[in-house]
Parts: structure tokens; C-alpha cells; sequence
């Protein structure tokens, strides 16, 4: 099972997340959506709330091929990687945060995402849809990373909240 993050804070942000799940469906079959929730942006603050959510995939697919999937959707929603500012506002983002148990660190590639432990926007969602996922390093379930993430400083996400 692949666990995607979604993320978007540009133009019509529900929108762009709706279209990303469909375009999510060609490379496997979504089993699992969490809520939509708005966040506040992390790092550069200077830009536009997002949109989050996380999917849980069901797919056949390698984890580069699944990453290379997941950048070809980002692209068709207008955005490319390789212009803007460094985690500066953006169409779409997609990441993926786990796939199975599998544990990798390459020059494309890192499994789990190094930052899940670390982000609200992520954890929050993620724990709503599998809230017993272990984490496959640390051995802690979405909940306990959740619960044990320091609502401060840089961990700290405000205005995180479920959208009607």
C-alpha cells in the first residue's frame, strides 16, 4: 500500500486535489481518502494556505515508477519542480510517504518521506485514514507520532482544521 500526501495552495485548490485523485487512479486504486484540511505554510511562510489531504493507494508499481507517476500528475496541474521558490507556493504537490514496510535512501528517492515524522499537515490526515500504520524505521503508529509531535516552533502547524 503507497500513502501519497496531497498538498495545494494556488488557484483552485479543492479543484486541483479533486483532479490529482482522479489522475492518482491510473496508477492504482484509491482505497482510502482522509479529510481536506487548510494549514498554514511551514518553512516559507510568505504565501498562501494550503490545501492537504492523504490517499492510500493500492498499486503494482515500483516505488520509481510510482514516483515518476506522481511528478507527471503534478506537471498536467501546472506544476514544474524545477522553477519557483524551494517549498514556495505551488499548484500541486505530491509526495509519497510510504510504501509497504520498504525502507530506501537513494539520490530520487527516500522511503519513508524523512520529514512525515515532523509535519502536522501530514500526520494528521494520514492517522485519520490509518491510524495503526507503523512507521517502518521508527515502529510507531501514525497516532503515536501524531500525539508525540511538539505543538511549537517549527513543528507547530496552526489553524489545522477539517473543511465541510
Amino acid at each position: 500500500m503507497a500513502y501519497i500526501a496531497l498538498g495545494s495552495n494556488l488557484g483552485d485548490r479543492q479543484g486541483t486535489l479533486s483532479r490529482a485523485i482522479a489522475g492518482l487512479e491510473g496508477l492504482g486504486r484509491v482505497v482510502a481518502r482522509s479529510s481536506v484540511y487548510e494549514t498554514e505554510p511551514v518553512g516559507y511562510r510568505d504565501q498562501p494556505a494550503f490545501l492537504n489531504a492523504v490517499i492510500a493507494l493500492e498499486t503494482e508499481l515500483e516505488p520509481l515508477p510510482l514516483l515518476r507517476g506522481l511528478l507527471a500528475i503534478e506537471n498536467q496541474q501546472g506544476r514544474d519542480r524545477s522553477l519557483g521558490t524551494p517549498k514556495g507556493p505551488r499548484t500541486l504537490d505530491l509526495d509519497l510517504l510510504m510504501l509497504g514496510e520498504r525502507v530506501i535512501q537513494g539520490p530520487e528517492l527516500t522511503l519513508p518521506h524523512p520529514a512525515l515524522p515532523q509535519r502536522r499537515f501530514v500526520l494528521e490526515p494520514l492517522a485519520e485514514i490509518a491510524p495503526g500504520l507503523q512507521h517502518p524505521v521508527s515502529e510507531k503508529t501514525m497516532v503515536k507520532l501524531l500525539a508525540e509531535l511538539p505543538d511549537e516552533g517549527e513543528n507547530r502547524i496552526a489553524g489545522v482544521r477539517r473543511l465541510a
